[in-house]
């Protein structure tokens, strides 16, 4: 029994002609250009977390400090590893009551965004 699992793309293609390879569709204005109001949101999200570390936990900034890679704009960060930053930054910001509330909005419409 084996067991497989995948994490982004798996493609099998045996035989057949004029394969094309894989046609994705991401959020973005094309040619690898980001969305501009999704840039806007991730520089937001990113104010937003620089005032709510001041109000988090000792133990919870690392955890902050290791999400904001995978939210900046770059449209090359895989969206599996987006989402999951997100939830944490998210979980953090539930935390600490009313004062992450806006932390909390801010990842909600994001994921809106990137979950089309």
């Amino acid at each position: 029994m084996s067991n497989n699992y995948y994490y982004g793309d798996n493609v099998n293609m045996y035989g057949g002609q004029g394969n094309r390879g894989i046609v994705k569709t991401q959020v973005g204005t094309g040619a690898g250009q980001p969305d501009p109001a999704l840039v806007a949101a991730l520089a937001e999200l990113r104010g937003l977390i620089a005032e709510l570390r001041a109000h988090v936990p000792a133990p919870s900034v690392p955890l902050l400090e290791e999400s904001l890679p995978a939210i900046s704009a770059d449209a090359a960060v895989p969206a599996q590893e987006r989402h999951r930053a997100l939830l944490a930054i998210a979980g953090i910001a539930g935390t600490v009551g009313a004062v992450g509330q806006p932390v909390a909005e801010a990842v909600r419409v994001i994921i809106g965004m990137i979950s089309g």
